[in-house]
């Protein structure tokens, strides 16, 4: 094969490969906004848009619980005051991504905010090493068997897309949520910020 014959193929294979990343691309997106499924994963992803709820608006206070990765329970009624709830699973590539943000978050406000979180998929020992990998020390409620948590947040604003972080104000309402991971510490830290001083 001459040199010439090469540089075409290379550059025939260099187009093809560009057309199927944009095949893939315009796959997964969505006219509202969150991504579709994606590969053997079989998540779907939002896009980190921000739903804020003004005071006035928000609804009845949440009540959910259930048992936690370590087997204890958890529930609103024992834990009142702001909140962060993050709805994630292991093997979601986005929540690997946004974990190292809610540790930090966690270690920052863990004094005067609850965290959370709502496995949504896995058993405890799948969570437990993904809360070992990052150094997770909040607790995770064990979702997937019965989606009570999943469900009681679908009557006010549902968890669409893994993850999901929603932030519950004093009165355990939901003030805000975000569709996706978090790539920085900002965004919640911003509406941490503003509900703790509603306080």
């Amino acid at each position: 094969m001459t040199r010439r014959m090469r540089t075409c193929r290379m550059n025939t294979l260099r187009a093809l490969g560009l057309a199927a990343t944009a095949l893939v691309l315009a796959g997964c997106a969505s006219d509202d906004g969150v991504a579709g499924s994606v590969g053997d994963a079989g998540y779907v992803s939002g896009d980190g848009f921000v739903t804020e709820i003004a005071a006035g608006d928000r609804g009845e206070a949440m009540e959910f619980g259930g048992e936690t990765v370590d087997g204890d329970a958890w529930t609103t009624s024992e834990n009142a005051g702001v909140t962060v709830v993050n709805f994630w699973y292991a093997a979601c590539p986005p929540c690997r991504v946004e974990a190292p943000v809610l540790v930090d978050l966690h270690e920052e406000y863990g004094g005067d905010v609850s965290f959370v979180g709502v496995n949504v998929r896995d058993g405890a020992a799948q969570a437990e090493s993904f809360d070992e990998t990052f150094g997770i020390e909040y607790p995770s409620i064990l979702d997937a068997q019965d989606a009570a948590v999943q469900r009681a947040f679908s009557g006010q604003i549902a968890p669409n897309a893994v993850p999901t972080t929603i932030i519950l104000d004093a009165e355990g309402r939901i003030a805000a949520r975000i569709s996706g991971a978090v790539s920085d510490t900002s965004i919640i830290s911003t509406l941490l910020d503003e509900e703790l001083a509603r306080q």
